[in-house]
């Protein structure tokens, strides 16, 4: 499914320095600091309007390769181990990023083996409404309980329920592996850093995160 998702500038190297890790290229493509891969795991759970799903996390390896992290940790929640460099070539991705969620929902759905296991969803407004929030919401909870991760774009500043920030002006890669208070909040993996491979944020914020850009979904 194509959807028109808004793109920004590339930053200047001072800019670069600026972004707590990250770097931009088109606004969907998204960066992280360089880490090394680490394996853990997120027991399954169910009951009382949550779940949470089994992610074996990798860290990405370079600054570049947060969507095929992203989605590599998504799909390693339906037990596939795919090499996270088989994904980036899959994507397209280069030293600029991989430039839009629409090069990820083919690679979730060839992976998955359905063709549409997985659809594009843009939030097109500089700050999500509630009508998108909501719809985000059962996205991440129609996903989830389908045994998949959600795989999302998002970009700025964003406070998860611990009170720590999690920046990346330039842009990123994010996957969704769980939620609690029926979708109220969620559960993320994220690559970019393996002491802070999972953390939980509000859906408000996290809409508010993914806002000019889009997510993979089922």
């Amino acid at each position: 499914m194509a959807t028109t998702l808004l793109r920004k500038t590339v930053l200047t190297a001072a800019g670069i320095a600026a972004t707590a890790g990250g770097i931009a290229g088109p606004a969907i493509a998204a960066h992280a600091a360089p880490t090394t891969g680490t394996t853990t795991a997120v027991a399954d759970r169910k009951g009382h309007g949550e779940r949470e799903l089994d992610v074996r996390y990798e860290a990405q390896p370079n600054f570049y390769f947060c969507g095929p992290a992203a989605a590599r940790n998504a799909l390693s929640v339906q037990g596939k181990n795919i090499d996270v460099h088989a994904m980036a070539a899959e994507m397209g991705t280069t030293e600029a990023g991989t430039n839009s969620i629409n090069d990820i929902t083919p690679v979730l759905n060839k992976e998955t083996g359905t063709k549409d296991a997985y659809k594009s969803v843009e939030i097109s407004t500089p700050k999500a409404d509630d009508k998108q929030t909501d719809k985000l919401r059962a996205d991440v909870v129609k996903t989830v309980d389908a045994g998949r991760a959600v795989v999302a774009n998002i970009a700025g500043t964003a406070t998860d329920t611990d009170g720590t920030t999690h920046s990346f002006e330039g842009g990123h890669y994010i996957s969704v592996i769980g939620y609690r208070d029926d979708g109220h909040t969620v559960t993320i993996a994220d690559s970019a850093d393996p002491n802070t491979a999972t953390y939980r944020m509000s859906i408000d914020n996290l809409a508010d995160w993914i806002a000019t850009r889009g997510y993979s979904t089922s």
